[in-house]
């Protein structure tokens, strides 16, 4: 059986890529929302400023608030996702025009913009490695913007998500989609041993906040990607905020050991976990001497192939055995098991 993809070779995107302009948020799965709720409240200091239920009055979703543009999702749901995760947003000035621009990249989208149950516009498609990506566009009368200035305690540990982390596996697929497609801005790489790269900085192309493509030589167990896929939120004082933290009350809830170290780029930083083991990483946002460390010139760790699919180059033509695609420029990232045998 054979299945043939067409596109004219060259053709150019016909729809200019509208802004994204920073980190909305990022959704976990949580086993006990109850005890997540704490860690996140009681100890980080942050607000629970609304909820989605199910038909049968639970909460299904519970929203964190970090400030009026960026949230943690919560759901109370058995995970379906890489590890914890459930999905990765970010928002833009306009969610239609980007939704077009990404069909006109060859990514698959959405046939059209969705208004979801909080109020805002929202446009969801799959990144190389399965990831779910949401671009997210406020609205006046969304649940977000209706409270700007609302449920942001002074308690809270943070003010900001400085960047968020989640794991890949080929880095030039990954590159492809985030930088080649997204506009993303590459802007440092790290090494953990000093001998192959650990993860890739890429900076949102109209803001500051970035992510950090975790990389691996062989995917971590479902329950060993907590550490991988992070939040990391911003504190001017590193030393201050971990004072405050053992200083509450709800610290004796929290029986992990919490470390200062200095990281490889040379900022201070430390590690906390929730209750699932999902990291909370405290960061402070300049290296300590004000020098930014050069990043590692080593090799990707990615060795092996996507269970399940294949990787290729856009553009060029393969064959698998009873099958054939042939996959033309800014069509698609991988193949799947389009059809069967």
């Amino acid at each position: 059986m054979c299945c043939l993809v067409v596109a004219l070779p060259g053709l150019k995107a016909a729809v200019k890529r509208p802004k994204i302009l920073g980190i909305a948020r990022m959704a976990f799965y949580v086993s006990n929302l109850s005890r997540t709720l704490a860690y996140y409240e009681d100890f980080l200091g942050f607000a629970e400023p609304y909820d989605l239920k199910n038909a049968g009055g639970t909460v299904r979703i519970a929203f964190i608030k970090i400030n009026d543009y960026q949230h943690l999702e919560l759901l109370a749901e058995f995970p379906e996702g890489d590890g914890m995760l459930n999905h990765i947003a970010f928002y833009t000035d306009n969610a239609e025009p980007l939704r077009r621009y990404l069909i006109s990249r060859g990514i698959h989208a959405p046939s059209d913009v969705t208004k979801g149950r909080t109020g805002e516009k929202n446009c969801t498609v799959k990144d190389p490695d399965g990831h779910t990506v949401e671009f997210v566009e406020y609205q006046s009368d969304g649940w977000a913007m209706k409270d700007r200035g609302k449920d942001m305690p002074a308690a809270r540990i943070s003010d900001h998500i400085m960047h968020i982390g989640f794991t890949v596996g080929e880095l030039k697929r990954s590159k492809a989609f985030y930088s080649g497609v997204l506009g993303f801005k590459e802007f440092w790489r790290g090494s953990a041993d000093g001998i192959t790269l650990s993860w890739v900085g890429l900076r949102v192309p109209n803001g500051k906040g970035y992510v950090d493509l975790m990389l691996y030589k062989e995917l971590p167990p479902q329950d060993k990607r907590g550490g991988a896929n992070h939040i990391s939120l911003t504190t001017p004082n590193i030393a201050r905020a971990v004072a405050t933290l053992k200083a509450r009350a709800a610290a004796v809830n929290y029986t992990r050991p919490i470390e200062i170290r200095v990281g490889h780029n040379r900022q201070r930083h430390a590690n906390l976990f929730d209750p699932d083991g999902t990291r909370t990483e405290l960061m402070e946002p300049s290296p300590l001497d004000g020098k930014p460390t050069p990043p590692s010139t080593g090799p990707s760790p990615w060795q092996g192939k996507h269970p399940g699919d294949i990787a290729f180059t856009p553009g060029t033509p393969f064959k698998v055995p009873g099958r054939i695609w042939i996959v033309l420029p800014r069509l698609c990232f991988r193949a799947r098991k389009l059809i069967s045998s």
